[in-house]
């Protein structure tokens, strides 16, 4: 249930996530400094403390995620953020913490690589955050908000999302969507329930038999035993999707695109649609579980497709296994370095319309 603010503060991405992050009931912060990211560890070295909560500014990415493993096993809302090469350092706990079933929010503001390529955005981290990212077979939940209000609500829902399946749940933006400033109309979901996590959170044993949180299984048949159980989870996670559709109802072509991405092809679609041109755009909110089955839907009607990402071709790839036995997409990569405006989509829209 949530309450509706009629209050609007201008505000960053950054700073929105933050904010949600503290009205979600987020107690601990564990992170590093890293470029586009600053702001919310910044924000939270102030107001997580003010909120009763407790701001470490760990030693590097390594510590943070490992901290956040630690404080997540204990049943506390947690999170960390980063960016690019960061999130990279993290993978190992990342691991971890699906393995032993553990619970954490992790937020990258995606940097152009690889390597440490450059500070402004890009979205090359599609393939690391919907894949794993680690060793093993995991899977993470994945959100990717357009929008400063998008930044604040979805940030909520990764915390919900994070105890619901006790899994990491990771939040994915760019330095376009931590930047830039919009109105946000702030709100406060249900208190958390203090029984939240009551049944496995480690808070010491007296009266009771001891806890274990692990991810190592070494007895015969145990880690296979494991690995069905989570696999059986990331099933019932494919309950949770989400999407926009926009003027897709009679379009000849569907542009698909995410994130920043998605809200400069929107623009493109508005100016051809003014000129006549049937084209509408598929937006995931959820990378994992991606929502195939609409993408399904619309290619059973007939449509074309066209991915366009900032990277060099990633999320095409789910787009074609949604639609496949019955369309494919066409591709147009922004290459991480430049920064597109939606004037830069309209050629290949038009030649994507034009063709078979």
């Amino acid at each position: 249930m949530t309450r509706k603010s009629p209050e609007k503060i201008f505000i960053k991405g950054n700073e929105a996530i933050a904010r949600g992050a503290i009205a979600a009931g987020c107690k601990c912060f564990f992170g590093y400094p890293i470029t586009p990211q600053n702001d919310i560890p910044e924000y939270m070295s102030q107001a997580l403390v003010e909120a009763g909560g407790e701001f470490v500014q760990a030693e590097s990415e390594v510590a943070s995620a490992n901290m956040l493993l630690g404080a997540g096993a204990c049943g506390i809302r947690a999170m960390t953020s980063s960016s690019s090469p960061g999130i990279s350092l993290m993978q190992e706990a990342i691991s971890y913490m699906a393995g032993s079933e553990i619970p954490a929010v992790i937020v990258n503001m995606n940097r152009g690589g690889p390597g440490l390529g450059d500070i402004g955005p890009s979205q090359g981290d599609y393939f690391q955050s919907t894949r794993g990212g680690g060793h093993g077979d995991y899977r993470t939940l994945v959100l990717a908000p357009a929008s400063c209000q998008e930044a604040y609500d979805l940030i909520i829902k990764a915390f919900d999302l994070a105890f619901k399946y006790r899994n990491p749940v990771l939040i994915l933006g760019d330095a376009i969507l931590g930047n830039m400033k919009e109105a946000v109309s702030p709100w406060k979901p249900a208190p958390v329930d203090p029984a939240e996590a009551a049944d496995w959170r480690l808070e010491g044993a007296k009266g009771r038999g001891p806890r274990l949180h692990k991810s190592l299984y070494l007895h015969e048949g145990e880690l296979a035993g494991q690995n069905k159980r989570l696999q059986e989870k990331y099933l019932a996670m494919q309950a949770e999707t989400d999407f926009e559709l926009y003027r897709t109802e009679d379009a000849d072509l569907v542009v698909c695109a995410y994130g920043s991405i998605a809200r400069i092809a929107k623009s493109a679609v508005r100016k051809l649609r003014k000129e006549g041109l049937k084209v509408g755009l598929f937006r995931p909110v959820n990378l994992y579980p991606f929502p195939s089955g609409p993408l399904a839907e619309l290619a059973g009607q007939g449509k074309r497709f066209l991915t366009i990402e900032h990277n060099l071709g990633q999320m095409v790839e789910d787009v074609r296994l949604s639609v496949r036995g019955l369309a494919d997409s066409e591709q147009f990569s922004v290459y991480p370095g430049n920064l597109p405006l939606p004037d830069d989509f309209e050629e290949p829209i038009k030649k994507a319309l034009a063709g078979k």
